[in-house]
């Protein structure tokens, strides 16, 4: 008996005490203090909380409430007695407001509560169809491409700057290295820096272009617009991106009968999935709300271009989804501005349609769009489309290294910026210039 009270106390701990006596391990072994049936379990790797035993939830009481049977409460006495109910005092109202204990009503009980749901699209939204779902949403026939007569216009001699290839490498550069002491900088700070940095070359030219005066940049203002497609209530609210507006509308990009052959096009349907799939369900809105973001006295009230960075402050889309935020969000100040000028009321075609332009990039790949609007009848999928020009990822250049990429001893990308395509500038620069020349 002696030996295996032994044999248990070394189970229990490797280092058991050696000093424990023979007449101490009689009188454990007696009292039953350690023994094979009451040996300790060891859980190793878990606490001591994990491995006790929690009570199971009280389940709260049940209240019943009998007709005409009251509680006796020691309301009246104003103080706690043994044996009498609580009583059930209604909340206290203050005379005054106060923010801190402020309760919003209840959804029904709001004034612009409206049983008729609305969907929203915001600068958030990632758009499962992407492209297509924003053409179907939008009533838009898409035409790949940018439009030729835009692209020419970056091609003149009296249109570029001096030593363009030169100063646009250098403005990479300045966005990728110069501008920053980390080895690899974030892609939302290097893509805004390049963005302006190609915006103040383009400016460059405003000596021999002397339009570009007549231009304003803005940013975080806030767009809303409404429309009817089929029997949903749409709507844009949010801010977009950086905004390069005008004092001039930008002229329309087709003419009148391209317009008209729009009504010929069918447009992609996704079926089964919802067009209004990933969009905000909200019943608390307001009803024709169109904002362009300004007041009225705004000197410069036509949207010229939109730029847009892939990767925004908190949230990041895919290339597709990217694309179609951007087509969302040209039709919202298309149409913010075409309720301005022609009324709320749908119009199967305007007199004069309303050009805007989008730019997109991550800092390296460029998307480009030209969106015309020509009718702002969009409830049903007959009549008079709207157009869309896009031509999507457009790479600047191919690598922007700090250090050599070396594999297997081999330098398979060297350091500093490699691949320049000077083609995406003059893009980028054939947009700036519409309106211009």
């Amino acid at each position: 008996m002696l030996s295996e009270t032994a044999s248990c106390l070394k189970a229990v701990s490797p280092l058991w005490p050696h000093w424990l006596s023979g007449e101490t391990l009689r009188r454990l072994s007696a009292h039953g203090a350690v023994s094979r049936r009451q040996q300790p379990q060891r859980h190793f790797g878990v606490s001591l909380r994990h491995t006790a035993k929690i009570p199971p939830p009280r389940k709260p009481r049940e209240k019943v409430d009998i007709p005409g049977l009251e509680l006796i409460t020691y309301g009246e006495r104003m103080h706690y007695v043994p044996g009498l109910a609580k009583p059930v005092n209604p909340d206290w109202e203050k005379d005054f407001k106060d923010p801190r204990f402020y309760k919003s009503p209840t959804l029904h009980d709001m004034p612009l509560y409206k049983e008729k749901p609305c969907y929203i699209f915001n600068h958030r939204t990632n758009a499962l169809e992407g492209v297509r779902q924003a053409l179907w949403l939008t009533k838009t026939k898409l035409i790949p491409n940018l439009p030729p007569q835009l692209l020419s216009l970056a091609e003149k001699p009296a249109n570029q700057i001096q030593d363009q290839d030169e100063r646009v490498q250098n403005a990479i550069k300045h966005a990728r290295f110069w501008d920053t002491t980390v080895e690899r900088p974030d892609k939302l700070k290097y893509s805004n820096t390049l963005l302006h940095n190609l915006l103040h070359l383009c400016a460059t030219l405003q000596s021999s272009h002397p339009a570009f005066g007549r231009r304003l940049t803005a940013e975080k203002y806030s767009l809303a617009a409404t429309w009817t497609r089929g029997e949903d209530v749409l709507q844009i609210r949010g801010q977009n991106g950086f905004l390069l507006s005008c004092m001039d509308p930008l002229a329309q990009v087709s003419g009148k009968q391209e317009v008209m052959e729009t009504a010929e096009h069918t447009l992609e349907t996704f079926y089964p999935v919802s067009p209004t799939i990933d969009l905000q369900k909200v019943h608390v809105y307001k009803e024709n709300l169109n904002c362009t973001g300004f007041i009225g006295d705004y000197p410069y009230p036509h949207a010229h271009t939109l730029y847009f960075q892939e990767a925004d402050a908190g949230h990041k889309l895919q290339p597709e989804q990217f694309r179609a935020k951007m087509l969302m969000f040209t039709f919202g100040n298309a149409l913010a501005r075409a309720h301005k000028l022609y009324g709320t009321q749908p119009q199967s075609i305007l007199d004069r349609p309303v050009t805007v332009q989008a730019v997109g990039t991550n800092g390296r790949i460029f998307q480009f769009m030209v969106f015309q609007l020509n009718t702002t009848d969009l409830r049903g999928d007959d009549g008079i489309k709207n157009q869309v020009w896009l031509e999507d990822d457009v790479e600047l250049y191919d690598f922007a290294k700090v250090r050599p990429l070396i594999k297997k001893k081999q330098v398979k990308v060297p350091a500093g910026l490699s691949g320049y395509k000077p083609e995406a500038f003059s893009k980028f620069l054939a947009l700036y210039l519409h309106g211009a020349v």
